[in-house]
């Protein structure tokens, strides 16, 4: 039976685990794979509540209220426990992860530097990683580190309840950085739970729910989707570690399988290389017989976070179906850190929505959708995925990013949201929250947060067309970025998934296509053994792909390839949620490091 209530029958966070551990302490709230298959470790009700508790006693002899405090936990168990105990002590939780040398430092430092946090939480295990890597933990920055596992429960009884209410801060969660220098959005009790309900009522969700979640905590959709969503609906719900996801694809359906999951996803990419994992790759891996797969429970399968391709979404139906996967589970949507996590949705039983448009129109930032059937040489088609509409009680417009103006019907323009859920401004960024969460219309409306993303509504749909500032602009036309990366990822069976940056740079005043792609790692071993041997340039296992990339963009994008950077698995520059960096990769080429 579907359990009724709403984000104002609790004031607080606080207020909602007590109310769970009082009411069932002993039901399993999360089960952690270790090994991403069979390795379990459980948390219920009334053990978060103690272990918040036990933590939030420590935190509060060493911290004052509102203080900042690091959760660097690799994905687990004890990451949930040290969240709510910063939620318990009246401290802001900063969500990060464990840094490493060669990549995440110098983000984890301007975090620091901008917090001006003083404690890090963490468990002894991954202290003792870090030790070796910095055997002076001040090299990283100057804090009090916790070892939280090593606490002793007894302390709990010290705990004194912080006096907080819905508008007190109750975390910053640090923006993805795909386009800028990462920014803490300050997000409040009332955010998260007006998020909380809305995320309730689009998915569906009951107490009989089951969540399967392998998403990083670290992360708005990992965090307040997989963690705090299933405290909220009082369902169960099953983790994993990114890692296990990435090693094995299938993993993810399996446990939905195991569990009966029936609330599960991700980013597209995560759709598309279960698919690549089932079907193979020609010359790379054969195709993966599966067994005993029962997808028929799952009824919400959410992708956001990055833009969503139609032929994924029909490749994974393809392939799935005979495994009960059902295309009305198929669940696109939109948000983002700055408005806590959701800001459209569709119907639970909806199936997506798609829509094909002409890309020479789009290019202008106009909408004319063609009809089934037209010239592909005259209309040059482009299918977007609608991402649902509006929570009920928040507002998004189209509006033209110039003029401030609402944009007319069949016009594409940037999106502006406002309601319950946008959280409060950046953290210590008073000039920028002024610009972004304070915006105007020219009649005066708002304020409004400006997302920088490009869009349009149809019939209420909202449709994702790119981001403001990676719109590349060539010859006096616009080009959005991941339809060219898109382009070159199918262009041959050799490139990595999500492994390609389109950008554009300055050459004797005409802009430029440059593209970084990442290849198979057999494939790059080929490479750099030609190289070794002095090979000539024209026989190179380069060329077959370098062709195949400027034939595709030449003949679906109009453009000519200025230069092609072919790089080794795991170097093209992400986030940590795994969005691509074009601004670094082309800061990265002009400073010729693209690669190294």
């Amino acid at each position: 039976m579907t359990q009724q209530f709403n984000s104002w029958q609790w004031t607080t966070l606080i207020e909602l685990l007590e109310y769970r551990a009082s009411e069932q302490p002993d039901k399993i709230a999360y089960t952690f794979l270790v090994d991403g298959e069979t390795e379990i470790l459980t948390l219920t009700y009334q053990q978060l509540n103690q272990q918040a508790q036990t933590i939030a006693a420590k935190l509060q002899a060493i911290c004052q209220p509102q203080d900042r405090v690091l959760l660097l936990y690799q994905p687990g168990l004890d990451y949930i426990s040290a969240f709510f105990g910063c939620l318990y002590a009246g401290v802001i939780a900063v969500p990060a992860y464990p840094p490493r040398p060669d990549r995440s430092l110098p983000r984890l430092q301007a975090i620091i530097g901008d917090t001006n946090a003083t404690v890090a939480l963490t468990t002894e295990a991954t202290l003792s990683g870090l030790q070796r890597f910095f055997p002076t933990l001040s090299d990283i920055a100057p804090l009090n580190w916790l070892a939280t596992d090593l606490l002793d429960n007894e302390i709990a009884k010290t705990w004194q309840r912080p006096v907080i209410n819905r508008q007190t801060l109750a975390f910053l969660q640090y923006t993805s950085g795909s386009t800028a220098t990462p920014k803490g959005v300050m997000i409040s009790h009332q955010n998260l739970l007006h998020n909380l309900t809305a995320i309730y009522h689009c998915f569906g969700h009951s107490s009989e729910s089951t969540g399967v979640i392998w998403l990083p905590p670290y992360h708005d959709m990992g965090l307040i989707g997989g963690v705090l969503e299933p405290l909220f609906g009082g369902f169960p719900v099953v983790l994993m570690s990114p890692l296990m996801f990435v090693q094995n694809p299938l993993r993810w359906l399996q446990t939905i399988s195991r569990y009966r999951g029936t609330t599960s996803g991700g980013p597209n990419f995560a759709y598309d290389l279960c698919v690549r994992k089932v079907l193979g790759k020609p010359g790379i891996n054969s195709p993966k017989p599966l067994e005993n797969l029962d997808l028929s429970s799952w009824e919400v399968a959410f992708n956001g976070a990055e833009p969503i391709y139609h032929e994924v979404i029909e490749k994974f139906i393809q392939t799935f179906a005979p495994y009960g996967f059902r295309r009305e589970a198929f669940y696109p949507c939109y948000g983002m850190a700055e408005a806590t996590l959701i800001i459209t949705g569709g119907l639970k039983t909806s199936v997506p929505i798609f829509k094909t448009v002409d890309g020479n129109t789009l290019e202008n930032h106009q909408i004319l959708e063609l009809e089934l059937g037209s010239d592909p040489l005259i209309a040059n088609p482009k299918t977007l995925v609608g991402c649902g509409q509006c929570l009920s009680d928040q507002t998004v417009l189209i509006v033209n990013p110039e003029t401030l103006n609402i944009c007319e019907p069949g016009k594409v323009g940037e999106i502006w949201v406002a309601g319950p859920s946008v959280g409060r401004g950046y953290w210590n960024k008073p000039q920028e929250t002024e610009m972004l969460f304070n915006a105007y219309l020219t009649t005066g409306e708002g304020p409004f947060l400006r997302t920088g993303d490009l869009g349009f509504l149809d019939d209420q749909e909202l449709f994702i067309t790119g981001r403001i500032k990676d719109i590349i602009i060539i010859n006096g036309r616009n080009h959005y970025p991941q339809d060219i990366e898109w382009t070159v990822e199918q262009s041959h069976p050799l490139i990595k998934p999500s492994g390609v940056a389109g950008f554009s740079i300055d050459r004797s005043g005409e802009e430029r296509l440059v593209l970084a792609v990442e290849v198979e790692r057999q494939y790059w071993q080929q490479i750099r053994t030609w190289d070794q041997n002095n090979g000539s340039a024209k026989t190179s296992p380069k060329q077959g792909v370098l062709q195949s990339i400027r034939r595709a963009v030449s003949q679906n994008h109009d453009l000519q390839v200025y230069q092609t950077v072919l790089l080794k698995p795991g170097t093209l520059p992400k986030t940590s949620s795994g969005k691509i960096q074009r601004h670094a990769c082309r800061a990265s080429f002009i400073a010729g490091k693209l690669g190294e």
